[in-house]
């Protein structure tokens, strides 16, 4: 689920960010220039897309967002041009018009961004990008959303925090993970009281990803490695993170407080890079010991006084898990290795699992579920995020993932690099909100005011087809 590349030779320094404000740590000497949080921006009936970033994550993105009515995909945009083309074919291939290409330069993302004809910029580069890219996005107008994380620092974070409020558009991390049909479940679950007060969630990304952070052709310019080599901490917390905290209303009733971090040694990135460099020179930058920990631990008290425990583990061999633990004071939820629920000693039975993913299913699965396990995207989940955001944007409602949401959540990885450098102690967590999660209120379940977006099925050659959703 890591994002994509956007091209050889465009990771690196940051551009420089006109008209925002320097982060500002200490919360209580920041104003809120407006409260995003609820915001509902101005009805689109289409919305045209502008994507950047087309190496990795970047085209199923395109190819999702072809089957959603109402968009447009108007512009693609990589600095390697044949990745583009690529693209270009698949969507003649489905009888749509070839979008304006953006290409050849590393600043082609800027005259995007610069297009008045669109509406929203679709973020799917390495991460040190996704900052630069949104706000000069939100600055020329445009709705932005970015693979996670949105950030690598605090200082980007409030700048994606002060871009937003000042240009009321919005910014929108793509958590996916917060549709994926469990977390869907018990969020609903949670909100109708199933679990009780809600105590202590867990949430990780546990994934063997260590062959693959060394494959030569995967990130460009080896982009990942670098950073898993240089950063030691959680660097990707929001899969797990992102649906938790749905569940536990954070900013929006309740707020992260502090964290303390926790990193075990590095038993195998560094070892591997020293095998490849002996054998192949292109890999002897990388042989140094400076990676981090195959796991790492960090653990948030919140202002309410629950607690939540995320790792980080995308070294070792095991198998993939993202937890999805939730313990209230009537039962609790896990989702690894199998989806099970429990109010007491042992889980429920198969037939009474049925029985509760009836009565709790939420409206958006039973609604678009289906059709998002037909058109695909981690199970499903994918989809369903980029339809309802979509849906959200052209029915003017507010979106269900904000740009406090994307700080706190991207804030969490320097955090705990902080908290692991001072022997793992606590670190306070900045309150993006600015005081405005005591009256935010938490997000919509329903379609109310949404939902008639529909979703099209196209085939080569052939002209649309709606699928009566």
């Amino acid at each position: 689920m890591g994002t994509g590349a956007l091209a050889t030779g465009l990771v690196g320094q940051a551009a420089p960010l006109s008209g925002v404000s320097s982060a500002l740590e200490n919360k209580n000497e920041r104003k809120q220039q407006f409260n995003m949080s609820g915001f509902a921006a101005p009805k689109l009936d289409k919305v045209r897309i502008g994507f950047v970033g087309l190496g990795n994550r970047g085209p199923a993105a395109v190819e999702r967002m072809s089957y959603i009515e109402g968009v447009e995909i108007v512009a693609l945009c990589d600095v390697i041009e044949d990745r583009v083309e690529k693209l270009q074919k698949m969507l003649e291939s489905k009888g749509l018009p070839r979008a304006k290409s953006y290409t050849g330069s590393k600043d082609a993302w800027k005259k995007m961004c610069e297009n008045p004809d669109i509406d929203f910029i679709y973020i799917t580069t390495p991460w040190a990008w996704h900052t630069p890219m949104a706000v000069y996005a939100m600055e020329h107008g445009k709705h932005a959303a970015s693979e996670v994380p949105a950030a690598k620092t605090i200082e980007e974070c409030w700048q994606l925090v002060e871009t937003s409020e000042r240009t009321k558009k919005h910014f929108m991390m793509l958590e996916n993970c917060c549709y994926d049909f469990f977390e869907l479940l018990t969020l609903n679950m949670a909100r109708q009281g199933f679990f009780g007060e809600i105590i202590h969630c867990e949430g990780a990304y546990n994934h063997d990803l260590l062959t693959g952070n060394f494959n030569k052709k995967k990130y460009s310019d080896m982009w990942r490695l670098s950073e898993n080599q240089h950063r030691n901490g959680n660097l990707y917390p929001t899969h797990g993170l992102g649906p938790v905290c749905q569940v536990l209303n954070i900013n929006r009733g309740d707020r992260m407080d502090y964290l303390t971090s926790m990193s075990s040694n590095d038993f195998q990135m560094a070892e591997m890079a020293r095998q490849l460099a002996a054998k192949d020179d292109f890999y002897k930058e990388f042989a140094t010991n400076h990676y981090r920990g195959n796991m790492n631990t960090t653990l948030v008290r919140t202002y309410k006084g629950r607690t939540i425990m995320i790792q980080h583990d995308v070294t070792s061999p095991r198998v993939y898990s993202r937890l999805h633990l939730i313990s209230g004071t009537k039962g609790m939820a896990s989702k690894y290795p199998d989806p099970r629920i429990a109010t007491g000693h042992e889980w429920f039975k198969p037939e009474e699992m049925k029985e509760l993913e009836m009565k709790y299913t939420p409206e958006i699965v039973s609604r678009i579920g289906a059709m998002a396990k037909k058109v695909g995207g981690h199970g499903g989940m994918d989809f369903m995020m980029d339809w309802r955001t979509i849906d959200c944007i052209r029915n003017g409602l507010p979106l269900d993932q904000n740009v406090y949401d994307a700080a706190m959540l991207s804030a969490i990885a320097p955090l705990s690099e902080k908290s692991v450098k001072n022997r793992s102690n606590s670190v306070d967590v900045p309150d993006f909100t600015n005081g405005s999660w005591k009256t935010n209120v938490p997000i919509e379940l329903t379609l109310k005011g949404g939902g008639t977006t529909g979703v099209k099925e196209l085939k080569k050659n052939d002209t649309s087809k709606q699928l009566g959703i």
